[in-house]
This record gives structure tokens, sequence and C-alpha cells, in this order.
């Protein structure tokens, strides 16, 4: 599953504390994988910092839980435009190593 959430910019710091937080642990941010973006750079809300998880249904349960007071899931048209944009970049990726390593 796919989820966007969005904070305030002013408390980036915070939650990129907490996404960076115990990277080894089995329930961590790191092992599951995120991608986080700013609002200005990539044309959205200016005031907005978006986070960007694809894991299961269990982890984006415990997840929400402990981004809980810094960031709320952003609303379906703006987080159907980041999911795009993500998956876009990682398929740009995947296919720049393809030519290097064709």
């Amino acid at each position: 599953m796919k989820r966007v959430y969005e904070c305030e910019i002013a408390k980036k710091g915070e939650l990129t504390k907490l996404l960076e937080a115990e990277p080894y642990a089995p329930d961590s941010f790191a092992r599951n994988g995120y991608k986080t973006k700013e609002g200005a750079v990539i044309g959205e809300d200016k005031a907005k910092f978006y986070l960007f998880l694809s894991a299961d249904e269990a982890f984006l349960k415990k997840a929400e839980e402990k981004i809980k007071g810094l960031a709320a899931r952003a609303n379906e048209d703006v987080e159907k435009r980041i999911a795009a944009l993500v998956e876009k970049e990682e398929d740009s990726a995947t296919e720049g190593f393809g030519g290097i390593f064709g």
C-alpha cells in the first residue's frame, strides 16, 4: 500500500529525526523505506513537507501512530500526485541503472 502524509515545514526536523531513529529495528522507517519531499520543490504547498510510504497495512498502522501529532494523511489528490512523482523517479533510476549495467 502507498500513502502520503504531510506536515508543516516547521516540523520537518522533528519528523526527519523520527524517520531516522533506530534504523536497524525491524519496524523502522529505514527498513521499510520512505521518501520525503518539500512542497516548494515539487510544486505543492510551500508550507508542507511530504512523507511517502510504501509498505504493508501492519507497518502503516504503526507508522501512523509514530507520526501522530507531526503529520497527517494528505488528501487524495495530493497523495496521487506525489505517489506518481515518486514512482516516476524510481522508474527513471531503474532505467538509468539498466543502461549502465545493460
